[in-house]
């Protein structure tokens, strides 16, 4: 806007006089009607324009001021001064904190000037607006998602609450300490009664606070959760606005209506390692692109002590606001007020407005994220705004506080250390009632207890409900389905060819039918419900929309056509893995948010899992996520056709990293049906803090009875399936384990072994070499520790004692998620899919990567030479015979 006031004035065509009119008039326009009606007629006036070919300058922004005139200020309700010297003491505590943390020789880092220049944004939330939850009353409590590095701010609220001991700040970052200490970031696994969410992976906090707004709406409308009016706060970076998850979903957002979604938006105009638009204005951008979306954008930019300059100002000095660009107000942050007023109040008119202020006022000049009204006026108007969310770009100096340590500068957020001087500058800055002497050896401080400071807050905290953050446990077990209830599964297919994703397709739609958990699933799918098969659940159970459907679907006459509905069971989320993971993360967390034991099923293109939104499982595993990813249309040469970029062969690889992630590999629908039952009960009735991957495949076939007493082996990762003898006299044996869809490759081998070669096999269907893996290394740890104890036995251990004979493993994924039992097994090769995927048939593809039944015989032969059992001439003939002499590319290589 000051472009377009300079434009004009330095026009000579245009009357100047007449411009004033025209401000006189739209300030007798709003004086008259009132602002909402005033804005009407300008709207009307702008279509008017567009009528008469006037095409008016677009701009998305407003002037660079804050978007709540003072005369709109809704009025502070609190003490200023009682809350200023409890923000001190936060501020203190959690700088001191990490200073002395650096001061020991371990010099486990932390970060100070994140919370430093957002202290005044959380203050205020802790003291007016953050609401503490009330099961016994159904009520959920304002969800916040606090910026990552600012937990020593929260760490040090909580140390005044009372929540944590003097042992807990001494020990910060220490958590491997014999007295208590806290993780460097939110992080439910290490702490599960304090941190909610992990938000310090940059953008994962701001997509799962998106998510989690609408997972609230979805349970509202679904009847499992009564209507509290809470809110959902997300604390961002104006740096992490670059991460794409942060913006990626903002849309959703508006075309929900999530007007219980407020974002925070710490506008520092630092990240890492300088401006963070240094050349730009990142509010105005961020302005632009939320307005542009639909949102609620409140811009809290300057301090009360500009609204009198503001008040005389004509226009010149909102101009000279926008014009600065975020590079150089991040040097007046460090400049002497005497450089402000020469560089930014640069000319007569403009120094003239401020001659009233000595240089060391004007240095002083708050911005509008560090005055408590300003944010107090914003979070009040966000709380009631209604029908869209709300994004508050909040205007703060990075480091504020630190003075020559860091405050403005770019070496702010690694600012770790404070000498004595500068400590002592920051005590009395903040009027922290220490001497020299205890500044110097850096004490936490804390009001008396009988304090008027220790009362407010209190009162403070009990007036919204208690404690935040705070993580409730599951607050009831279900009654999950017992084995038994499966057993139609148990006779197989009975003839039908049908793949393993049809199979889980079958017991979940007995799942649902479930009188005591049918409610909680959460179907979760990004947009490939019919290359799936789940289509039918379409008009079964709904699509949830918050609308309802507002047309009339182009297959309302089929029996599965499209249906919407606002009490819908399915979440579909278009083609979006990282939102679907987002619903995985709300909906599996919600046993903990809200009391009510959801149970998600994530069904996907496996190799978009891992792959694509690794950060977001490691995050859900952080959070004690509970319920089923399910890796569909999963193996390297199953998923036929679709090539490199399609053709999942290492998801269970990434799978093995994480800690309490149940991952399995099954062949059969029996097999499916006892992993569910299994994981069900561990989740939902045991409350065990685990979650499930399932891969699923796409190629039809055959699905055999359960063999009898193989559930156990089912579960822990391995079971013999069939003993297959040699025909004549046997020459040898060998082990062969098989997965998923290779599974049945392991037993044509074992019929060519014994027709062709003379050799016995014992199959095994190997459903998770990561539960064999994980158990087998917790008794050998125990072992390690207790040399004078009888030895403990892992299952895999028990197991590996009677396998006399050569194993041959075969899977659909690259050869170390087989080799994760390697060591504990004698004579042990694995056979698997590494490398590249193709385009091509499953026949071809499987003797391509080497693990078709040809291969899988020709591999136990050479294992039998190794033990003399056959001569090498024998192994050179059956490369012939096998057909596997051609000539032919390297999966390895090519």
């Amino acid at each position: 806007m000051g472009e377009i006031l300079r434009t004009l004035s330095e026009d000579p065509s245009v009357d100047q006089q007449e411009i004033s009119e025209w401000v006189d008039s739209l300030a007798d326009l709003k004086a008259r009607y009132g602002a909402e009606r005033a804005g009407l007629i300008l709207a009307y006036l702008q279509e008017r324009a567009f009528k008469e070919g006037i095409h008016m300058p677009f701009t998305a922004n407003t002037p660079y001021i804050n978007t709540i005139p003072l005369e709109k200020q809704t009025a502070f309700p609190g003490d200023r001064e009682l809350e200023r010297r409890i923000k001190n003491a936060v501020r203190w505590n959690a700088m001191a904190m990490v200073v002395r943390a650096n001061h020991e020789p371990a010099a486990p880092g932390g970060h100070i000037g994140t919370f430093a220049s957002s202290a005044t944004l959380y203050e205020i939330g802790f003291n007016h607006f953050f609401r503490a939850p009330d099961r016994a009353k159904g009520f959920a409590g304002d969800i916040v998602y606090y910026q990552g590095h600012a937990a020593p701010g929260i760490y040090a609220r909580a140390f005044l609450e009372g929540r944590l001991g003097e042992e807990h700040l001494v020990n910060f970052r220490r958590e491997l300490k014999a007295t208590p200490g806290l993780s460097s970031y939110p992080h439910p696994w290490l702490m599960p009664e304090f941190w909610q969410f992990p938000t310090v992976s940059m953008g994962l906090g701001p997509i799962s606070s998106i998510y989690q707004a609408r997972f609230m709406r979805y349970l509202e409308h679904r009847g499992l959760k009564q209507p509290g009016g809470e809110k959902v706060w997300s604390f961002v970076g104006d740096g992490e606005s670059d991460e794409p998850e942060t913006l990626g979903a903002i849309n959703l957002a508006v075309r929900e209506r999530l007007d219980n979604l407020v974002w925070v938006v710490n506008c520092n105009l630092q990240r890492l390692d300088g401006p963070v638009r240094g050349n730009g204005k990142i509010i105005q951008e961020l302005e632009r692109i939320f307005r542009g979306a639909g949102w609620n954008v409140i811009k809290v930019i300057w301090g009360g002590e500009w609204d009198p300059i503001l008040a005389a100002d004509d226009g010149e000095l909102v101009a000279r606001m926008g014009e600065v660009v975020d590079g150089q107000y991040q040097k007046y942050t460090v400049a002497k007020g005497a450089e402000v007023r020469e560089h930014f109040f640069n000319s007569p008119k403009l120094r003239k407005l401020v001659e009233h202020l000595s240089d060391e006022q004007i240095h002083k000049i708050k911005r509008g994220g560090h005055d408590p009204e300003k944010v107090y006026a914003a979070y009040a108007a966000a709380a009631a705004e209604t029908g869209r969310p709300t994004v508050i770009l909040a205007k703060t100096i990075k480091g504020y506080g630190l003075g020559e340590a860091g405050e403005g500068r770019n070496v702010a957020h690694n600012s770790k250390k404070l000498n004595e001087e500068q400590l002592k500058e920051f005590r009395t800055r903040f009027s922290i009632p220490l001497s020299d002497e205890q500044v110097a050896i850096l004490p936490f401080y804390k009001p008396a207890e009988d304090s008027p400071e220790m009362r407010y807050l209190r009162a403070r905290r009990e007036a919204l409900g208690g404690p935040v953050p705070q993580r409730l446990p599951m607050a009831g077990r279900l009654k999950t389905p017992a084995l038994e209830e499966f057993a139609e599964f148990f006779s197989g297919s009975k003839g039908r060819a049908v793949s393993t994703t049809m199979a889980f397709n079958m017991v979940l739609a007995k799942l649902l039918k479930n009188r005591d958990i049918g409610k909680l699933i959460v179907p979760i799918i990004p947009d490939e419900a019919r290359t799936f098969g789940l289509d039918p659940l379409f008009s079964q159970i709904g699509i949830y929309a918050s609308q309802g459907q507002l047309y009339d679907p182009v297959d309302a006459d089929n029996v599965a056509y499209y249906r919407e509905a606002r009490n819908g069971q399915i979440l579909q989320e278009g083609i979006n893995e990282a939102g679907a993971m987002a619903s995985f993360l709300a909906a599996g967390t919600a046993y903990s948010v809200y009391g009510v034991n959801t149970i998600p099923f994530y069904i996907y293109y496996s190799m978009f899992g891992f792959q694509r939104v690794g950060d977001q499982i490691w995050q859900a595993a952080d959070s004690r996520v509970k319920g089923f990813l399910l890796g569909g249309t999963a193996g390297r040469t199953t998923l036929n056709g679709e090539g490199l970029q399609h053709e999942d062969g290492h998801s269970h690889l990434a799978a093995s990293a994480v800690p309490n992630l149940v991952a399995y590999d099954p062949a059969y629908l029996y097999e499916i049906a006892v992993i569910l039952q299994d994981g069900l009960r561990r989740m939902y009735a045991e409350d065990e803090q685990i979650f499930y991957y399932l891969t699923l495949c796409n190629e039809n076939y055959e699905h055999p009875a359960k063999p009898e007493g193989c559930e156990e082996g089912i579960r822990r990762g391995l079971y013999r399936y069939a003993t297959v003898q040699a025909k004549g006299k046997e020459r040898g044996r060998v082990h062969l384990f098989g997965s998923g869809s290779i599974f049945r490759e392991a037993l044509r081998a074992s019929a060519i072994l014994a027709e062709k070669y003379g050799i016995g096999s014992d199959v095994w269907s190997a459903t998770s070499y990561k539960t064999l893996r994980w158990e087998a290394l917790e008794a050998e740890r125990w072992n390690r520790l207790h040399p004078g104890e009888a030895p403990r036995s892992s299952y895999l251990h028990q197991v590996a004692q009677g396998l006399e004979h050569p194993v041959v493993a075969s899977s659909d994924y690259v050869r170390l998620v087989a080799e994760q039992v390697k060591p504990w097994i004698r004579d042990f090769t694995a056979l698997g899919t590494d490398g590249f995927g193709r385009s091509e048939g499953r026949e071809e593809l499987r003797r391509f990567f080497e693990v078709d039944a040809e291969n899988i015989v020709l591999e136990a032969l050479r294992a039998l030479q190794r033990r003399g059992k056959v001569d090498a001439a024998e192994v050179a003939g059956a490369v012939r015979e096998l057909g596997l002499a051609e000539p032919r590319k390297s999966p390895l290589k090519d």
